[in-house]
Order: structure tokens, then C-alpha cells, then sequence
């Protein structure tokens, strides 16, 4: 019999509506159940494509036993993390701060009031790993729950005055004064954390770290940091080469369980693969590397091929699991690797790592191992040739990989994810110079408006044509980013219009008194803990973001009250940058921007859009880039400046804008200069 889940959209819902636990979805009928039969909750947060949640609902939640347990004590609530990111923030940070750590499936005692009193992530259905297991914590639970009701009560109200006051702690500092010592101790706080040797940052499991190596690419063109630029690049190279990337299908999966990128955790999620797009447009634009240009090609044909609907939009994931083994669909051994491949097959298997014994749990990932540099030479072949080998090779191994059974596609659709894809969409169309991502993410803009804009009303995710959930900060956020970026992808500067009215929004819903902007809308009442988000997760802090939405939109309408906004919340944010380092990579990179100067550039008249490859082969992060092909003064930044008969170029700084340019190289001199 299936339990009330059978109901929902959300795929990770849907995995649990069979089993025998009477798990609720979120919401105030869980707890007004709870508060009538004076029970404690069971919060258990996970997604669809997290190997851990898969294996703990195996253990767990498919016994019976556990089940009745569960069942007979317990209101068991279950949250899809990425349907409400909100709640798993704020029971995450309450974890943290009970346990030290955290991580999924996240599993969480509440009171009726939605307070957390304990937590913890996986646990076994035996003693192991020093951890007890499931049926005797929850046993510990409700004895603690039976006897000391009134001392658990006290103690979680503790702790969301706690978290309450973390966030008001954090929103209200002081700010501190920028200069060039900021962003060097920044970038040294960031390289601290390197991997030199294999690049990233730390040791596994290892993460891409996308914020991180763009702003080491910005601090490299701002300060000439050799050591910035070498670690970003290695970074960028490695992961290409690792088992991380998928060599045969493109895209990358979500991280790698060891320090040389070569076995990932085989989940592969939308906004990875966008902000790695993003990465590896930076470094495009840097080095001019086809190496850099392949790989953004291939990840933008993956999201494109696996995990678009047919009405526009991206899904969210990839399952790491496929006929309940991790990484089976990837994965190969030598005796079928020879079969498909034939005479070929020794030589691509030295230039993809395979082996006999298999290079992981007696089985292969391709990759291409350190020292393949020289390999067409070293083979005796020609670099021609081998391109060749490795083509057909991979159109053999692709077309036989296809019979194998998929890994679970979880195909709902987040407006923050979609509108990241976006913003990756249109940095590629600038900095590759091409018209279909242009097409593409205009296409995709349209969709997004259709899907997730309802009236005034913005929602947060999308499945089988029905929108739900109001909007998070980061839906938008993301959203104005997306738009102010393919206003300069593709010149249609009715983008930026509707990004300034998006700010407006998040000011009226989400603003906090002291400059920042809370997760959730002053319209949500059903979390007790308004979450702050300032520092770089899996995706970048919202509020810097929205930070450098303020200061865009404050240029583009001359808005100076939101200019100096944006400006106040670096300010504030540049003490807690400098010692975060990583973990602040965004911020980073607005006050680097910030102390160079950004600066809008904008062309206009009726050929602007001809010089749209001149000015975006530059790397030039601190400039917002504007086309005007035609007399729109709709934004105040546009006024005055069109003329039927010639372009013109205007750079502008916070103060004014200089006398116009006539060339593309004019404009670019006087950026540098200034």
C-alpha cells in the first residue's frame, strides 16, 4: 500500500511512496499530527540522486520492523533538498552546530513547532562506523523525548535562538575598507587550500570548486599572479582529464571520491555542469585553449541530449546508480572494451587508463592518465591519427554504452538550476562567439518566463507543466543574472528591464535591515529560522548575487541608492572574504571587480551587434557589456547615446561615462587605463 508521497512530483518522493513507513510530505499536516498525539517528528531530507539516501531507505525504511517502530512513535516527514532548500538550510546548519558535521540524507528529531533537537546524517541498521544505528538512536530519542520533554523544549529553543542570532550577527558587521592587499589575501587564503600537485582544492572527497578558480583567473588578469593563474588552469585541466568528466557522454558528475579526480561520484547535477561551463569560458577567454572549447561543447551537448524536456526546460540530475550499482552505467572491463573495439583496443586502452584489474572496485573509468601528453608520439603515430582513433573509438564504446539499462533521470525543474544553465549559456555565446547558445538561451529564457513566472507571483520548481513553491533568493537572483546576461549575449535589452524589476522584488520580499537579503520571502511562515545565505556553497551565495545584480541594474537604470547597496554589502562581506577565502569565492570576485572599477561599455548604433565578437574575445569581468542596435532610451543608460549613422562605443564608471569611442581597440585602451 503506498503512503501519502504516492502523490507528489518530486522523483525522491516518489522513491519512498512504497515503503512501508507512513512518511508525510512537508507541511502542516505532519505537524498538526504530531502536536495532537504529543509525538516528535522524523525530518529525513535527501534527493533523488544521493547513493547514501538510496542505501540508508534500503537498510532502513524498506524494513518492516524499522518501519513499525517509526510508524508507532514518530510523525515521519520526507523533504526533497532541492524542492525545499529553506528547510533543509536551516536543519542542516542546526546539525552542524549539534553534530560538527553534515551531509545527506540528513535525518532530524523535531518538535511539533519544526524545532530541531538533535540530528545526524546516515545511520546503519547495525552498529558501525562509531555510529550507534537507526533503531537505537531512535530508541535513544523517544526515552529522552518520554522523560525529559520539558529539557528537550528548552534546548531547542536554544538552538533556533542560536541560529536566529547567527544570521543577525553575520548581516549586521561592520564593514571594512577595500584595497589590492584584500583581494592578494583573498587569493592567498584560496591557494592555502590548493592541490598542487593534482589540482582543486583539499583532499577527497574533492569538489570542483568552480567560484574558487574564477576568481583566481580575475585576480591572475587584475594582479598578474602567476601562481593564481597556474593553480586555476591545473584545476580545469585535471578535472578534463579525470574519471570526474565523462569522457565517452560529456558533462562532469558531482564530485570525486579521491585527490586525482579519477573516481567521481557518478551523480551528475544540472548546476555543476553549468558553473563548470562557466569556468571553462573563463579560461577560454584567458588562454584562447581549443582544449577549454571542446569541453564547454560537449558539456552544453550532454545537458542538451540528457537532460532537457521536451517543453525547454533542464532537469535536474542524472542518478549516480544504475540496476542499483553506483557508477555501472560508466564503467568498464577489459574483456568487453577489447570486444567492441578490436585491434584499436590496446592502444585506446593505454590512452584511457584501462586495465586488466580494473583502475576502480575491479572495474575501469576512463580517463586520461598524467603523462599522455606526448602519447601520439610516443606510440609512434601522428597526432592526426590518434584524433582519428579516439573518435571512432569513442562512437563505438558510445553506441554500445546506449544498450546498457540508464541511471534514473530526476526530472523535475528548479528555476535557480535553469536559470544557472542560462547564465552558461549565454557566457558561452559571448565567449565563443556563437549564435546558437545564443538561440539557446534566448529559447530557454522564454520557457523559464512561461514555467516559473505566474502573474506577480515567482515559483521554484516545475514538473509535467505545473509550477509550485514560491520562489527561494536564489531562484531570483539567478534569474536577473540570467537575464542581464543574455542581454549582452544577445542584445535584447528588454532583458535588463525585466532584471531591474526582479531587484525590486527581492528589495520588497527578502531584504533584511542590515543590507542583505534573507533565503526566504516575508511571505513564507513555515520555518521558524529566516536563513541568510552569504557564502559559496555547491552554487554561489545568493546574496552576492544579488549583490552584483544591485550594482548592474544600478548602472543600467542610474540608480545610485542601489549602487551604493551593492557597494555596502561587499563592504561588509570583505573581512569574512579575506579569512574565507574559498568559501567566498563570488564575494572575491565582486570586490576585486569593485577595487579595479567596474565599468559598463556600451555600443550602439545600427551595426553595434557587428562588434560583438571584437569586444567579447576580451576577458574583462569588471565590465557589464550593453548593445544598442536601435534608439532604445527605455534604460536611462541608453539615452542620448544612438546614432543612425555610426557606432559608437561609451564606457561608463559609477561617476560618468567617457567621451564615446569609435573602435572596439579605443575602448578596450581606455578600460585598462582606468
Amino acid at each position: 500500500m503506498p503512503n501519502r508521497l504516492i502523490n507528489e512530483q518530486s522523483l525522491y518522493l516518489l522513491q519512498h511512496a512504497n515503503n512501508p513507513v507512513d512518511w508525510y510530505p512537508w507541511g502542516d499536516e505532519a505537524f498538526d499530527k504530531a502536536r495532537q498525539e504529543g509525538k516528535p517528528l522524523i525530518v529525513s531530507i535527501g534527493y533523488a540522486a544521493c547513493h547514501w539516501c538510496h542505501v540508508m531507505e534500503r537498510e532502513s525504511f524498506e524494513d518492516e520492523e524499522t518501519a513499525l517502530y517509526m510508524n508507532t512513535n514518530f510523525v515521519c516527514i520526507k523533504v526533497d533538498r532541492e524542492e525545499h532548500p529553506d528547510v533543509d538550510h536551516m536543519y542542516m546548519d542546526a546539525v552542524q552546530a549539534i553534530a560538527g558535521n553534515g551531509g545527506w540524507p540528513l535525518n532530524v528529531f523535531v518538535t511539533p513547532d519544526r524545532i530541531p533537537f538533535y540530528g545526524g546524517t546516515y545511520y546503519p541498521p547495525k552498529p558501525a562506523y562509531s555510529r550507534p544505528s537507526w533503531s537505537q538512536l531512535m530508541q535513544r530519542m523517544i526515552q529522552i523525548w518520554d522523560t525529559q520533554r520539558d529539557e528537550v523544549t528548552a534546548q531547542a529553543e536554544q538552538m533556533v535562538n542560536y541560529l536566529r542570532e547567527s544570521v543577525n550577527s553575520i548581516a549586521t558587521g561592520k564593514g571594512l575598507v577595500l584595497d589590492e592587499r584584500t583581494t592578494a589575501d583573498i587569493a592567498e587564503n584560496i591557494l592555502k587550500q590548493a592541490d598542487s600537485e593534482y589540482g582543486g582544492f583539499g583532499n577527497a572527497p574533492k569538489f570542483p570548486g568552480t567560484m574558487a578558480i574564477s576568481y583566481l583567473l580575475e585576480h591572475a588578469r587584475y594582479a598578474g599572479s602567476e601562481a593564481a593563474r597556474g593553480h586555476a588552469l591545473l584545476s580545469l585541466d585535471a578535472m578534463a582529464d579525470g574519471g570526474i568528466y565523462d569522457q565517452l557522454g560529456g558533462g562532469f558528475a558531482r564530485y570525486s571520491t579521491d585527490r586525482q579526480w579519477l573516481a567521481p561520484h557518478f551523480e551528475k547535477m544540472l548546476y555543476d555542469n553549468a558553473l563548470l561551463v562557466i569556468s571553462y569560458c573563463d579560461a577560454f577567454a584567458v588562454t584562447r585553449r581549443v582544449r577549454y572549447k571542446t569541453i564547454i561543447d560537449e558539456v552544453i551537448a550532454f545537458v542538451e541530449r540528457e537532460l532537457k524536456d521536451p517543453s525547454g526546460g533542464y532537469y535536474c540530475a542524472l542518478d549516480a546508480d544504475s540496476e542499483g550499482v553506483e557508477g555501472k552505467f560508466y564503467t568498464w572491463n577489459l574483456a568487453e572494451w577489447n570486444s567492441i573495439l578490436g585491434e584499436d583496443a590496446s592502444l585506446m586502452a593505454a590512452y584511457f587508463g584501462i586495465t586488466e584489474h580494473g583502475n576502480w572496485e575491479e572495474t575501469n573509468i576512463m580517463h586520461i592518465p598524467a603523462g599522455n601528453q606526448n602519447f601520439a608520439a610516443d606510440n609512434n603515430i601522428s597526432n592526426n591519427e590518434l584524433t582519428e582513433k579516439i573518435k571512432t573509438a569513442k562512437q563505438r564504446l558510445l553506441a554500445e554504452r546506449n544498450k546498457r539499462i540508464r541511471p534514473q533521470t530526476d526530472d523535475k525543474c528548479l528555476l535557480s538550476w535553469n536559470a544557472l544553465m542560462n547564465i552558461a549559456l549565454s557566457k558561452a555565446a559571448r565567449v565563443l562567439g556563437n549564435p546558437q547558445y545564443a538561440e539557446l538561451a534566448t529559447n530557454h529564457m522564454a520557457w523559464m518566463e512561461t514555467a516559473f513566472l505566474k502573474g506577480e507571483e515567482v515559483l521554484h520548481t516545475w514538473k509535467n507543466g505545473k509550477a509550485r513553491i514560491p520562489a527561494k533568493l536564489d531562484d531570483i537572483a539567478y534569474l536577473a543574472q540570467a537575464k542581464l546576461q543574455l542581454a549582452s549575449a544577445a542584445g535584447n535589452n528588454a532583458q535588463v528591464t525585466d532584471a531591474i524589476e526582479l531587484v525590486g522584488l527581492a528589495l520588497r520580499d527578502f531584504a533584511h535591515e542590515g543590507g542583505f537579503f534573507y533565503f526566504t520571502s516575508v511571505n513564507q511562515t513555515d520555518i521558524p529560522v529566516r536563513k541568510i545565505d552569504l557564502y559559496d556553497g555547491a552554487m554561489p551565495s545568493a546574496n552576492a548575487v544579488m549583490a552584483h545584480n544591485l550594482w548592474i541594474c544600478g548602472m543600467c537604470a542610474e540608480n545610485t541608492e542601489w549602487i551604493e547597496h551593492s557597494k555596502i554589502m561587499m563592504d561588509k562581506m570583505a573581512g569574512t572574504a579575506t579569512r574565507g577565502g574559498y568559501s567566498f569565492s563570488y564575494w572575491g570576485q565582486l570586490i576585486q571587480r569593485d577595487i579595479k572599477g567596474m565599468k559598463t561599455l556600451v555600443a550602439t548604433g545600427k551595426n553595434a551587434l557587428n562588434h560583438f565578437k571584437d569586444i567579447n574575445e576580451h576577458f574583462l569581468p569588471e565590465v557589464y557589456v550593453l548593445f544598442s542596435a536601435e534608439n532604445d532610451e527605455k534604460l536611462p543608460l541608453l539615452k542620448n547615446k544612438f546614432s543612425q549613422d555610426k557606432m559608437y562605443i561609451f564606457v561608463c564608471t559609477e561617476e560618468a561615462c567617457f567621451s564615446p569611442e569609435s573602435t572596439v581597440g579605443q575602448a578596450i585602451e581606455r578600460i585598462d587605463r582606468f
